[in-house]
């Protein structure tokens, strides 16, 4: 396990860069041009955003970024 001191600023600012990057990925799950094999790539950095996302964000915000599973699948 590894662990590191960051100010409130830097939260604020890896909070932006995560969820940035997580709408860009929702956007692009909607792309119908983008392969299954690719949308499964993008499903399995959304998962790891997702979890650093939880560690910094209040639980209230979290619930905006939950994916609804369709199929079996979260794409």
């Amino acid at each position: 396990m590894l662990g590191f001191l960051i100010n409130e600023k830097e939260v604020q600012e890896i909070e932006h860069l995560i969820k940035r990057e997580m709408d860009e990925i929702l956007f692009d799950f909607q792309d119908e041009r983008i392969d299954h094999v690719v949308k499964r790539a993008m499903d399995e950095r959304y998962r790891v955003l997702f979890t650093l996302y939880k560690r910094v964000a209040p639980p209230k915000e979290c619930m905006r970024y939950l994916r609804k599973r369709e199929r079996g699948y979260t794409f």
